[in-house]
C-alpha cells in the first residue's frame, strides 16, 4: 500500500491501522521492519523552521510502487506500507514511513532499507526549505544508493 498524505502523519497509528485491516498476514509473518524518518530543524548548518514537500501526482505514486516491486523480486515480502508527507512539514514531524512484513528478519530489514534509499534517490518528490534567516532554498535529494536507481523506474 502506497499512500501520500497533506496532514500530519501518526506512523504509529497507520501502522496499527494497515496491520489490523491486512488478514492476509495472520500467522504469515515473523519480523516487520519499520523506518521512520523524521524532519530535523538544520541542514547544512542552517537552522530550518519547515519544509514544503512536493510532488508529481499519478507519477510519484507510479514510481513507489516500481520501488516495492523491485523489493518484492530481490527480498521475500509479505507486504509492504509506504507513507510519505506532502505539502508543510515542521521539524519533528514523520515525513516517511516504510514498513515491510516477511517471514524471516534478514529480508525485512534489506528490503526495508533498499525501498527506503531508492525512494530517496528515485522517487519525485522536491523540497524547499524554509529558514529562520527567512530565506528559503530548494534541497539536493541525497541517498548513499543502496538501489541502484534505474532497478527502481
Amino acid at each position: 500500500m502506497i499512500k501520500l498524505c497533506a496532514t500530519p502523519l501518526d506512523p504509529w497509528q497507520e501502522l496499527q491501522s494497515h496491520q489490523a485491516t491486512a488478514t492476509h498476514l495472520t500467522g504469515q509473518y515473523g519480523a516487520t521492519s519499520i523506518f521512520v524518518g523524521t524532519m530535523r530543524d538544520f541542514n547544512q548548518g542552517d537552522a530550518v523552521k519547515g519544509m514544503m514537500l512536493e510532488h508529481y501526482p499519478g507519477m510519484t505514486e507510479k514510481v513507489l510502487a516500481n520501488i516495492v516491486a523491485t523489493a518484492e523480486r530481490q527480498w521475500a515480502m509479505l507486504d509492504c506500507l509506504i507513507v510519505h508527507r506532502i505539502g508543510m512539514v515542521r521539524p519533528d514531524q514523520p515525513i516517511v514511513l516504510v514498513a515491510v512484513w516477511s517471514a524471516h528478519r534478514g529480508d525485512a530489514f534489506d528490503a526495508c532499507r533498499a525501498i527506503m534509499e531508492a525512494l530517496k534517490s528515485t522517487a519525485p518528490f522536491w523540497k524547499k526549505e524554509q529558514l529562520e534567516s527567512n530565506r528559503s532554498r530548494w534541497v539536493n535529494s541525497n541517498s548513499n544508493g543502496y538501489l541502484h536507481a534505474n532497478d527502481a523506474m
